[in-house]
Formats: C-alpha cells, structure tokens, sequence
C-alpha cells in the first residue's frame, strides 16, 4: 500500500473515533502539512465517506452520519473485542431475539481482518469453554477482560498444544505451563494448566498474566476432566478461612443446580447411595469461604434435609436462623438491643 492511500486511512480510523478533530491535530497525527490533510479528506469524500467540515474556532473535521457505514477500521483489540462480544453474546442468549443477525455480523468482521488476525482470532474462539448454560446467570463478578497481547498467545497455545511462558502477578520471573484450556467464567478469563514450576495444575486469571509468550515444542493434554470442570473445581477448592462440610439428602444433579460449581464440589458420600440413580441417597458437599453467615441461607435455600459435619460454628449460624425463622413465623418481635 503507497504512503499517501496509508495516511488516507489513518485519517479515516481517527475520525472514526468520534468528535471533531482540528486540522492541526490531523496534521500532527499524520505528519504532513494542513493543506495535504484537506486533500486527504477531498479523497474520503470521493469515495463516498460522510466527513463533514465544522466551521468556528473549535471547527476541524467529522464523520457525519449518513446512509452508508464507512469503512471500518479496526484494531487487533478492536476487533477482538467485538467478534467475542458477539460469541459470547450468542452462548448467552442475550443477542437471540437478533436471529441470525450476530452470525453474519461476525462473518462480515472476520473478511475483511488480515488474514494474520483473522488465523489468531479463530485460535481464541476454538479454544475458547464456557462454564454456565446460554442462559444462565448463576454469579456475576466485575469483568476483568484481558488484553489481546496476553489472550492471542494463550489462545495458540491451548489450540496447537504448545508450552507457554508467563509472567503472573505476585509471582518471581516467569513460570513454564502447559495450558490445557482457555475458559470464561462469569466475567473472567482463566487458563487452566499444568505449571512445571511447581509441578502440579494450577489456574490462572488472565487479566494477571503480564506478558505470554510461546515456546517451542508441544505436549499431550492429559485424560479427564474438561477444562470448564477444572476451573471450577479449582475456584471451589482455594484456600479459604473455612473449610466446610455438609451431607445433603438428593441426587447429585439436583444439589448442583442449586449450588454453582465454583462455590461447592458435590460428590457422593461413601455407602449412602451413589445420588444420581434409583433410591435417593446422601451427597457430600464441600465448600470454601471466608466468612460463614451465607452459608445458613444457602443450605437453607436448598430445600432438603442436611446435617453439617463442620464446622461446629456453622452449626451454631443454623440454629440461630432457625430461631428466628420460628420467631418470625409466630409474629414474635425481635429482641430489643
């Protein structure tokens, strides 16, 4: 591409930024002379781009809205940002009453990336798990959305089975990984993986990931769980203040609908039935936390017989919600402090 038809573009990104842009900021942006930004413009008219000239002391240039979109002009985190937008948009069932309207949208977007980007991008969506169902809003955390430098090389690395090294928040100089996954979980991004620095899997949140690069070679992922299920798992086993146990009478598929992945691990207690088949037995249900006065709400919450195993402070939050359930049921008025 010849420097001039360069800078013609360029201008057309800036523009499409939004505001009015003075010559003299468009000048000192491309590096060439006022008159020649003028000329620059007289090309985007040319080829039918609404740019509309803004008289006065604050007057420059703008895209005026028209009845054609101008040629969009995205960067590699623009257009990353807007192809899993639409993704994750469609797993969620929030774009659905658009019909096919986000599929085509990103087709549309994926022509005309570089072919470069576009091989990238398509690394992110192959690789890319989600932990909920389309519809589900079980939690919501603060989105943390890592940057493109960080999420790329992760990508081609989960898709072609490659070691990765990173540089993590709070950690000494870069660890080796072998990442299994790539996954979204209500508003975050991990990578879950094995890190040979330690010598055992671990999971990551990628917006505390400071550099990722590829390294030679490849490796096997191992048999097992899937890495939604690791992520989970993991986030429901991190050390915590307490650790507690609770037996809850159900199937395992029922207690799991009622208690999302990252908060419980729930598996069947030995020589009470399996809780998934024929003849309802005990399941075992383990969680973190580093404070206790949800959990009675929640065990509550979860309509079924359960007895806490520990910790014994836990067992006191119960019964002092049950008091005052009762208290509450007789139209009995709380104490006076």
């Amino acid at each position: 591409m010849s420097r001039p038809v360069s800078r013609v573009l360029t201008l057309l990104e800036l523009l499409q930024a939004g505001g009015v842009r003075s010559v003299a900021e468009l000048a000192e942006r491309l590096g060439v002379a006022e008159r020649t930004v003028r000329r620059y413009v007289d090309h985007l008219v040319d080829l039918d781009v609404p740019v509309e000239s803004v008289r006065g002391r604050y007057g420059g240039y703008r895209l005026a809205p028209g009845h054609r979109m101008p040629p969009l002009m995205l960067t590699d985190d623009e257009a990353l940002a807007v192809l899993l937008g639409l993704v994750a948009g469609r797993r969620t069932g929030i774009t659905a009453a658009a019909g096919t309207a986000g599929e085509t949208a990103a087709a549309k977007v994926r022509r005309v990336l570089p072919e470069r980007l576009r091989h990238r991008l398509d690394a992110v969506l192959d690789s890319l798990t989600f932990t909920s169902a389309p519809a589900g809003a079980a939690e919501s955390t603060a989105a943390a959305a890592p940057e493109a430098a960080v999420l790329l090389p992760v990508a081609d690395a989960v898709r072609h089975h490659r070691p990765l090294a990173i540089r993590y928040t709070g950690g000494s100089g870069e660890r080796t990984v072998y990442p299994y996954g790539l996954v979204a979980h209500a508003g975050r991004w991990y990578v879950t993986g094995r890190d040979l620095s330690a010598g055992a899997d671990r999971t990551f949140r990628l917006d505390r990931i400071h550099g990722a690069r590829v390294l030679p070679g490849t490796f096997a992922p191992p048999p097992g769980p899937g890495p939604a299920e690791r992520v989970l798992t993991a986030l429901a086993t991190a050390p915590y203040r307490h650790e507690v146990t609770v037996r809850v009478r159900g199937t395992a598929e029922e207690i799991r609908a009622r208690l999302p992945g990252s908060v419980a691990v729930v598996v069947a207690a030995d020589g009470e039935g399996d809780g998934e088949g024929e003849g309802e037995g005990w399941c075992r249900v383990e969680i973190r936390a580093e404070l206790l006065d949800w959990l009675p709400g929640l065990l509550a919450s979860l309509d079924r017989p359960f007895v806490v195993e520990r910790p014994d402070e836990l067992r006191g939050l119960v019964a002092d919600l049950a008091n005052r359930l009762m208290d509450a049921a007789r139209g009995t008025p709380p104490p006076r402090d």
